[in-house]
This record gives C-alpha cells, structure tokens and sequence, in this order.
C-alpha cells in the first residue's frame, strides 16, 4: 500500500506559500511626498469640435511613397475668441504631434482613390516645430467617421471663407464713411461765411482824424508864395 505523507508535505507547503502571498493590511508612509503638476497641452483656449481615432501618413516626395506619421486621435480645435480653427493630431501612446495646421479658407479635403476610409488634403504644417508643405492622408476605421471628417473640414474652411469675406467687407464700409465724413467737412468749410467786422473795429476805423497840416508847414508854404511874387518879372 503506497504511503500518502509525501501528498501531505507538499499540501503543507502550499499553504505556507499561500500565507506568505496573504495581504497583512500594512500601509508605508512614502519616504517622498509627490504634488500634482499642473500641465499644459496648449489646448485650453479651444473647444473641440471633432474628435476621431485615425491613422496620420504624410507623402514623401524624395522616396515618392507614403510615410506613416502615427496612430491616435485627430481634433478640429477652434479658438474662443479668434474663432479660428486649427487640426491637431497626437499619438495616442507618446502624444507626441502628428500634424498642427490652420485650417484655411483655401483649403479642401477629397476622399483617397480606392478607399472610402481614407482622404487626403493638402497644408502648412507645424508639426516639427517649421512651417512645412505636406500632403496629408488619413484613414479611419470606418466609412462614416471618414465621411464626418471630410463634411466638418470642409465646412469649417468655408466658414473661415466667409469670415474673412466679412472682415474685408467691413474695412471697405470703414474706408467709405471715412471718405464721406473728409467730403462732408470739405464740404462745411466751403460753405463758411467771410467774417464780417466787428462792431468795435468799425467804430475805430470811423474815428480815425483825418491827418492836419501842421502850423509849421502852413507857414512855409506862405512864404514860398511871397517871395516868389517879389521876384522880378523877365525882361521884354
């Protein structure tokens, strides 16, 4: 009959290792209390309008092919009080920035040739810390999210269009009643009137004496007269 205390040690020693593994409800203070930093990720003056999971590539031109830039969540962000709006796109495990650009009127969004998952767009990026054309490619799990990208980008450059149509309409309503308000001034001092005299001045003018012949001169003048009939007359 096979003995059975060789099953006992080894129950025995699974019990002591799983007593060893048993939480004692000990807590250690830590030796270095750590505060919270506050971080910014420069987003706190913007509101998102769009945010999806997306892979980012960008086009090569010197090895003619496409570079994969990272895989994360792709944002249209726009300013509070600017209103202008920009595309923002990080990796998802090193936040580190795919792409940063304005979104501008000029711009336009088209779907990939042969996927309706992925569209492509052209822009001044700042991702690398320079501005920098690139021509962009981004994919989507799914048809429709790729779909609400192209819609909301494309409505946002139209909507930066208008905006600046406005502003440029607005400085030219300025520069006209500018020029309206220096016509109408032209015009007023045109239509002053010469001033007249005052009534002070024209007493004064009328109360000048007319000048008098002194004493002095009255009497040389009588003289010049008399001698000159004392003078012999010309011989005939």
């Amino acid at each position: 009959m096979a003995s059975t205390e060789p099953v006992h040690e080894h129950r025995e020693d699974e019990e002591a290792v799983a007593n060893e593994d048993e939480d004692t409800g000990a807590q250690v203070a830590p030796i270095v209390k750590l505060e919270a930093v506050p971080v910014s990720t420069g987003e706190e003056d913007e509101d998102s309008i769009l945010d999806l999971k997306s892979k980012l590539y960008r086009f090569d031109k010197d090895g003619n092919q496409w570079k994969e830039r990272g895989a994360g969540t792709v944002k249209l962000l726009k300013h509070k009080e600017t209103s202008k709006v920009r595309l923002v796109m990080r990796q998802s495990k090193t936040l580190k920035i795919c792409a940063n650009h304005l979104v501008l009127p000029t711009m336009t969004v088209q779907e990939h040739a042969g996927n309706e998952k992925s569209c492509v767009w052209h822009a001044t990026d700042y991702a690398d810390g320079e501005l920098k054309d690139e021509l962009f490619c981004i994919r989507f799990a799914s048809i429709d999210n790729c779909k609400a990208f192209m819609e909301k980008f494309q409505e946002v450059a139209e909507s930066q269009g208008k905006k600046e149509e406005n502003k440029d309409a607005a400085a030219a309503a300025g520069l006209l009643e500018k020029l309206s308000v220096e016509e109408k001034k032209t015009e007023d001092k045109a239509g002053e009137e010469v001033p007249i005299a005052s009534e002070k001045e024209t007493e004064d003018k009328a109360g000048e004496e007319v000048p008098v012949t002194s004493e002095k001169e009255t009497k040389s003048d009588s003289e010049k007269t008399q001698k000159k009939d004392e003078e012999p007359a010309s011989s005939t």
